[in-house]
């Protein structure tokens, strides 16, 4: 059987609704011990990881528009990995402040 790739729209859907829907409520209920709340926050952390900087350095905004296959991938799954507890967000919203001059490497 032939596995069917998933359309990048369908994935920028994806990562849209986890980091403006689920990731913040989680944040607000179950997920308390996360550094942020906000949705353009988690928007920032996981555009920066995927991108490896700060994202608009990377890709033309607004980035749902231009976000290319295999970084919408990346973004969906970093999200779904958060959630998971597979990837500390609190590790990478402190590389994101790094990478924007807010924080000490």
């Amino acid at each position: 059987m032939t596995e069917t790739k998933p359309k990048t729209a369908d994935l920028v859907s994806r990562y849209s609704v986890l980091t403006k829907e689920t990731m913040p409520q989680l944040a607000r209920t179950s997920h308390t011990h996360w550094p942020v709340r906000n949705d353009h926050c988690f928007q920032r952390i996981v555009l920066d990881a995927v991108c490896g900087g700060v994202w608009y350095d990377h890709v033309a905004r607004p980035a749902y528009k231009h976000l290319r296959h295999e970084q919408a991938v990346h973004a969906v799954a970093l999200c779904e990995d958060i959630i998971a507890g597979e990837a500390d967000l609190a590790a990478l919203n402190a590389q994101s402040l790094v990478w924007r001059g807010k924080r000490r490497p």
